[in-house]
């Protein structure tokens, strides 16, 4: 781990410290101590890819590539019950319809029918269109109900690295842009077990999606402009570590009381909801074809009621996770979203 003192960290404390503004107005850095990010090999492990994965000589920055051969991806050491996890990404340029970058943590490979996972899915598009966002939580294997949001972005994430954070405690998760809180999820009694309570691993990967990834799947991969190469730098794990041949942990209960301390302020909340009138493009709340009778905890507020009335086109398609080995796998569900 890098020590306090040494430029690396004052660095990266820089970095996640430097707010972007929406509406000229700035969002603070979560309230997190000790942020210190880690050497790829004191924290992860490659999953796949081979020679796909490039460490460079800082033992800070990761390059993965998809081509015609394979993906790849890596993964955290640990399984984390709760924590701030982070990574500064930046996306493959030109054209990238149907690739698919994602930065996860999921527990599927232990709990393969009951898995929880938090995810920030890159959706590649042809030249000329951005790449979108999504972000999806699943929850004792609630694939059928994915919670999935879909965002444009307000910056091109291929012409410099971004951060992308999730903060998991036990009454909340909370996606992170650039600090910018882009979406927050409260752990309420009608979600029940839907809500994710079991460790997690953080991933890593870049993968083939042309079954579903860019306008439904009507744009494939197009490996004339392979490799494609996504960019990860400033990996932060700071969680409660579990053990994973028993899950018993020992930081849970002081650990829990920093992550649920670290609340949106009232100009941070402003800023997501900004954010999400804005730039949000698809919400499982609003999706009244996949979902006629919305899930419990959907409340239509003012962005619902903006969101509603854009009038804008949907094609379904079916989703597929692939993220662990750089192929589609799993039919996830079939749902309605912007393409």
């Amino acid at each position: 781990m890098a020590s306090s003192s040494s430029p690396l960290f004052f660095y990266h404390l820089l970095l996640l410290g430097s707010a972007l503004f929406l509406t000229n107005e700035a969002t603070a850095l979560p309230e997190v101590p000790n942020l210190t990010t880690l050497s790829f090999d004191e924290g992860y492990t490659q999953l796949f890819g081979d020679s796909n994965l490039i460490l460079h000589q800082d033992g800070q920055t990761v390059h993965l590539s998809l081509d015609q051969r394979t993906g790849a991806g890596f993964a955290s050491q640990d399984l984390y019950l709760h924590g701030f996890f982070s990574a500064s990404i930046k996306l493959p340029a030109d054209y990238a319809a149907g690739v698919v970058v994602a930065f996860y943590m999921s527990n599927g490979d232990v709990f393969e029918k009951t898995h929880d996972e938090l995810d920030f899915e890159f959706l590649g598009n042809i030249r000329g269109r951005e790449w979108r966002v999504q972000t999806n939580v699943y929850g004792n294997g609630s694939t059928a109900i994915g919670r999935e949001e879909r965002y444009g972005l307000w910056f091109d994430p291929t012409e410099d690295y971004h951060q992308y954070s999730i903060l998991w405690s036990n009454e909340r998760i909370i996606f992170y842009i650039d600090n910018t809180p882009i979406r927050e999820v409260v752990r309420t009694q009608t979600m029940g077990g839907d809500f994710p309570s079991k460790p997690m691993s953080v991933y890593a990967t870049i993968w083939d999606g042309s079954t579903w990834a860019t306008s439904g799947g009507r744009y494939k991969v197009n490996y004339k402009f392979a490799p494609y190469v996504a960019e990860f730098t400033g990996l932060v794990l700071h969680g409660c570590a579990v053990d994973p041949s028993n899950h018993n942990t020992t930081c849970l209960e002081s650990n829990d009381g920093v992550y649920n301390a670290m609340m949106i302020s009232t100009d941070q909340r402003a800023a997501m909801e900004r954010f999400r009138k804005k730039h949000m493009t698809y919400s499982y709340c609003h999706d009244r074809i996949r979902y006629p009778t919305p899930s419990p905890e959907c409340a239509l507020g003012p962005e619902t009621e903006s969101f509603l009335t854009t009038g804008e086109a949907r094609s379904s398609y079916r989703h597929h996770h692939g993220k662990r080995n750089g192929r589609s796998t799993v039919d996830v569900a079939q749902y309605s979203s912007v393409a």
